[in-house]
């Protein structure tokens, strides 16, 4: 069975491949690195030949709305058309829990209409839904000014990669269930308590200021706008176990005896 992983070198990709090939797997890490471009089809058709499973977690490179919505319509049509060349039977995506409510921002537009291109392509798909990865909330803290981090306190049920890529597997080994599913972290905390452990482990010294105001991708947060529907996957690793593996040293074994 051969799968092929659009954005296979990223961050949730790369971690989706390594768990893949553990289980022997013959798996194609795509991504325009290693030549192949969903937008202009370079290497598409060559990467989808006799693939019979697609997961697609690419994103844009921009996060500006325009750019994002040619991204995802221009990568999500020109991908399923070659799905369907190659006779993918499961078309695998991961997109983002809470986007129908923040459709007025052009970013969670785009990964609707990525979404609704998966669902009338005719082939069969499972669309994972996900809440906010703890490595992007890390991201975010390591942006705002010299002094301080605004970030809004919305409510959070975050996640850690290597579970989003642990239900990805999940999905690839099951048929297809032709829907959008959740899956979301244990526990849930205001967004700016989360900025502020990782600030702190980090030792990052500014300060952390809940913003009702502040912006993610753009939008105003309500409460609950980012937090998942009842029904959703609940993963294991909890938030003070992924900030304390995170401030692991990463050993390198390339100059061990």
């Amino acid at each position: 069975m051969k799968i092929v992983v659009i954005g296979g070198t990223g961050r949730i990709g790369e971690k989706l491949v390594s768990n893949l090939r553990q289980e022997d797997c013959r798996v194609f890490a795509a991504s325009p690195t290693v030549g192949v471009d969903t937008v202009t089809e370079v290497g598409l058709a060559e990467a989808l030949t006799d693939a019979e499973i697609v997961v697609d977690v690419s994103n844009s490179p921009s996060l500006d709305g325009a750019d994002a919505m040619r991204f995802f319509e221009i990568s999500g049509r020109n991908l399923l058309a070659a799905g369907r060349a190659a006779g993918v039977r499961h078309h695998i995506a991961l997109s983002i829990v809470g986007i129908d409510g923040l459709l007025s921002i052009g970013y969670f537009r785009a990964k609707k209409i990525q979404e609704d291109l998966i669902k009338a392509s005719g082939i069969p798909f499972t669309i994972l839904r996900s809440t906010q990865f703890f490595e992007f909330i890390r991201d975010v803290v390591q942006d705002g000014t010299a002094r301080e981090i605004p970030i809004s306190p919305a409510l959070v049920q975050p996640i850690a990669g290597e579970d989003i890529a642990d239900a990805l597997a999940d999905a690839v080994f099951s048929d297809a269930f032709n829907a959008t599913l959740e899956i979301a972290g244990p526990e849930q905390f205001h967004l700016d308590y989360v900025a502020t452990e990782i600030a702190t482990a980090f030792e990052d010294g500014r300060h952390v200021v809940a913003d009702v105001h502040a912006r993610y991708f753009g939008a105003e947060l309500t409460e609950r706008a980012l937090l998942p529907g009842p029904d959703a996957r609940i993963a294991s690793l909890r938030f003070e176990d992924w900030l304390r593996n995170s401030l692991q040293p990463k050993w390198s074994t390339s100059s061990a005896d």
